[in-house]
């Protein structure tokens, strides 16, 4: 770091912008960057917590500059788009065939504007001034028809959670360069914020703390909680700060929800102003998220997998929104059935964020990673899910599991009436004729499952040009690219190809090709060379013809009788002729037959 370097402090509001500010700082002589991934409200955190470091000024963009603006005394310059950022959007839109609208806040809106009057683009363009007109603004245009909006990070999330797809306007090279540039010059007018600075250096002296500060009227000034304020720990913090202020030390214990709290109070002068500051510990120890392959997960967390999923923004559910919607309000257990890469997953999660228990976990239990560990913990320790009541359990891959595990399964969920005490999710790989394992249907039957069937990519060929392009668009965020699109050649290779790991592959496919372009569209060479070395790849793991496979995840008396059956039915259901193939008397192999 160079002392004489200005210090920058970036927030990004998405990966890719902080990857280019990243790529542009390392050539500039002048600027020490440090930056982090954060919009709106968490942006706003970031700043909050960061803006301490000795920074000079901070770099953000959009609505989060304006956040990081009222809650910090340091400058704050906001990266403006250009009228090529939004000219670029535009031109990713057009790769599909749906009506979009312009959404955004006015430094958008008006450039926007402007550049369609200049090319005669009829687009209409919608103008927010706060956080809360989004959502109304982005109904009135579902209403009107559009499928598709062009908006910055702000509009993004809540366009996709309403069902409408959305291409974020990012910032290219030249308006980040421009942000620095302006950066630079302020600081070397300016010289702020250093007494400050120093003053919360002193502050963070008791280590092993979380350390919150606030000012006489109970606003926060600083926190090392990783919370928005307005969790109970704060709240039982702002009622301390009167007799904190008039006694100048004040120590205390709190229970607040079943942890116990020790809170250490002091009153710190700092330019003419008394700032209550707060030291916390706590002995709650935090609940193990995942164990044996056990994963809890909340509604949270679940959301932003869903919503932020390629399955999602390629609308896997919408086709069967109503179906999702009506069972999500049952107590019935759910099988969910598709081949491998049909985002089995995705709509167990899509059926947990639209249920009456969305509140309380969603337990995942893989089947697929079950070592005996695993499954003694679940089927035998107290701690096991099966113990608990209210929750959403998801069991996937049901059909990895060995025929005395499934038949111990069956049991213990009807012993325990545990579809009564929890809402239970299962999913199963079916065949490529959309064949479900006979042990699956036996849950279906014996617990009075509904079933929903997902159909593999290849009957959604239609649909596959809309999709690379739009998780094009994602790609371009995340890998910091300017890809337009495919070549025509490129996409009809995909369009055709067989895709027998359905959105996986297809995902990983098109991460790989936009990884690996340089040019503004992905070739038909690239793609073409790499469809072959999958089908290469497939080819060399296909089991030889006539080699039947063996699940190995069984016990042994299960494997011989599959042995049995095969040697049987190549001799045409002749047991003498099969017992002496296998070296065993006919006895013995009706033993294992009725085994």
């Amino acid at each position: 770091m160079n002392p004489g370097n200005i210090r920058i402090l970036g927030i990004a509001p998405y990966e890719g912008m902080k990857s280019i500010m990243q790529k542009l700082a390392r050539e500039r002589q002048d600027i020490d960057l440090t930056v982090y991934v954060g919009d709106l409200h968490k942006g706003a955190e970031i700043a909050r917590k960061n803006f301490h470091e000795d920074f000079d000024i901070i770099i953000s963009r959009g609505g989060t500059a304006e956040l990081i603006g009222d809650i910090t005394q340091l400058p704050v310059i906001e990266i403006s788009l250009s009228v090529y950022d939004i000219l670029r959007a535009i031109k990713m839109a057009e790769n599909f065939a749906s009506r979009y609208a312009i959404v955004g806040f006015p430094s958008i809106t008006g450039s926007a504007r402007l550049l369609c009057d200049l090319l005669q683009y009829k687009v209409e363009i919608c103008t927010i001034h706060s956080e809360q007109e989004v959502k109304e603004a982005l109904l009135a245009l579902k209403k009107k028809g559009y499928r598709m909006v062009l908006c910055d990070m702000i509009a993004n999330t809540t366009a996709k959670r309403l069902g409408l797809n959305a291409i974020l306007i990012t910032s290219g090279n030249e308006s980040i360069s421009n942000a620095f540039d302006q950066a630079v010059k302020l600081c070397r007018h300016h010289s702020l914020l250093r007494e400050e600075n120093r003053f919360l250096q002193d502050v963070i002296k008791e280590c092993g703390h979380e350390t919150v500060i606030f000012r006489e009227n109970g606003e926060i000034f600083y926190s090392t909680l990783d919370t928005d304020g307005l969790d109970p720990i704060t709240e039982v913090l702002r009622r301390e700060i009167p007799s904190t202020l008039s006694s100048g030390v004040r120590r205390s214990f709190k229970n607040i929800n079943g942890a116990l709290y020790s809170i250490n109070g002091h009153t710190i002068p700092f330019c003419g102003r008394d700032y209550p500051a707060f030291y916390v510990s706590s002995n709650k120890v935090p609940f193990a998220t995942s164990k044996y392959g056990v994963q809890y997960l909340n509604q949270n967390d679940v959301e932003h997998s869903f919503y932020n999923s390629f399955y999602n923004a390629a609308d896997g559910v919408g086709a069967m929104q109503s179906m999702v919607e009506q069972m999500a309000q049952t107590d019935f257990p759910i099988m969910i059935t598709g081949e491998e890469g049909t985002g089995k997953e995705r709509v167990a999660e899509a059926v947990y964020t639209r249920s009456a228990l969305r509140l309380h976990p969603f337990i995942i239990i893989n089947f697929a990673l079950m070592s005996d560990k695993s499954w003694a913990f679940l089927t035998n320790h107290y701690n096991s899910p099966f113990n608990d009541n209210n929750n959403t359990i998801y069991m996937k891959n049901l059909d990895s599991l060995s025929g005395e595990r499934l038949r111990q399964l069956l049991s213990i969920i009807i012993d325990v009436n545990l579809a009564r005490r929890n809402r239970l999710l299962f999913s199963c790989v079916c065949g490529a004729d959309g064949s479900v394992p006979g042990s699956c249907l036996n849950f279906v039957n014996q617990l009075s499952c509904l079933t929903i069937h997902l159909p593999p990519l290849r009957e959604r060929k239609e649909e596959i040009p809309a999709l690379a392009n739009l998780y094009l668009s994602a790609l371009n965020i995340s890998l910091a690219k300017e890809i337009l699109g495919l070549e025509s050649g490129a996409m009809e290779l995909l369009v055709h190809y067989e895709w027998p790991c359905n959105y996986t592959q297809f995902k990983r496919i098109l991460t790989e090709l936009t990884s690996i372009t340089t040019t503004p569209y992905i070739l038909e060479s690239s793609a073409e060379a790499l469809l072959d070395r999958e089908r290469q790849a497939a080819a060399a793991s296909a089991p030889r013809p006539g080699r039947p496979l063996l699940r190995l995840d069984r016990t042994l008396d299960e494997i011989n009788r599959d042995i049995i059956r095969a040697v049987l039915d190549e001799t045409n259901g002749n047991q003498s002729a099969a017992a002496k193939r296998l070296g065993i008397s006919r006895t013995t192999l009706w033993r294992f037959l009725k085994q």
